[in-house]
């Protein structure tokens, strides 16, 4: 089902570390000289106060490939793919619904082999809190991504500065997730990449803050519970 398509997901995006982002400005915000709890702290508020973001990378969890591509948009939903091994499927969450379109796998694992091939290429339309795709609307969520994402392990440690798309960052590792956090040192201090090493390695970078985005849903979508309702 698709709580169990997502918990992988869920886990290198939602239960890793920090975020990503983009901006113009070149003046010193002074997280440099904060904490590493102070930056993230920073890097939290930023964030959440964000309309919109684009989430992109990929890691790997437990021997998955794992790629993300999100466009996210608070208090209304997102659009976008996200890939889990042979699993790959769009999702568009927009005033309360989830909208999912797989690939040949993701059908055969949500609904079983003999209705894959009669949803194939079908929009599975569902409640974004209902049980059967409340997982996957985790993914669709700002608010939650980011507050979940940029939660205080309580093992933060500097490590070295860098230089992350172009703008100077401070490096925060998280220690009891193993990945680091690059928080722009200039401008409004967004978080602009996570890196994770070693067999989880990958990396997320989270961009286009605040750029207008205005997902759609799509037409003739297939109702969850009524496909429910036939099995």
């Amino acid at each position: 089902m698709v709580a169990s398509i997502a918990k992988l997901a869920l886990t290198a995006t939602l239960g890793a570390s920090l975020v990503a982002c983009a901006g113009s400005a070149s003046a010193p915000n002074g997280v440099a000289s904060k904490s590493p709890t102070q930056i993230v702290a920073a890097a939290r508020a930023a964030a959440v106060g964000a309309a919109t973001v684009h989430v992109a990378g990929s890691i790997i969890v437990q021997g998955t490939p794992i790629s993300f591509n999100m466009e996210l948009v608070a208090d209304k939903g997102g659009t976008g793919r996200i890939s889990l091994g042979d699993l790959s499927m769009q999702l568009v969450e927009l005033d309360g619904y989830l909208y999912v379109r797989g690939n040949a796998d993701f059908y055969e694992h949500f609904a079983g082999a003999p209705a894959a091939q009669r949803l194939r290429g079908a929009w599975l339309k569902g409640a974004a809190d209902g049980a059967a795709l409340r997982p996957l609307a985790e993914l669709t969520s700002l608010r939650k991504l980011l507050g979940i994402t940029l939660a205080d392990h309580g093992a933060l440690t500097r490590t070295a500065d860098a230089t992350v798309a172009g703008r100077s960052a401070v490096g925060v590792s998280d220690l009891a997730q193993g990945g680091t956090v690059y928080v722009a040192a200039t401008g409004t201090p967004y978080p602009l990449e996570i890196v994770w090493n070693g067999e989880h390695g990958g990396k997320l970078a989270f961009n286009d803050w605040n750029k207008p985005a205005e997902p759609s849903a799509p037409v003739h979508a297939i109702s969850v519970k009524q496909l429910q309702s036939k099995d």
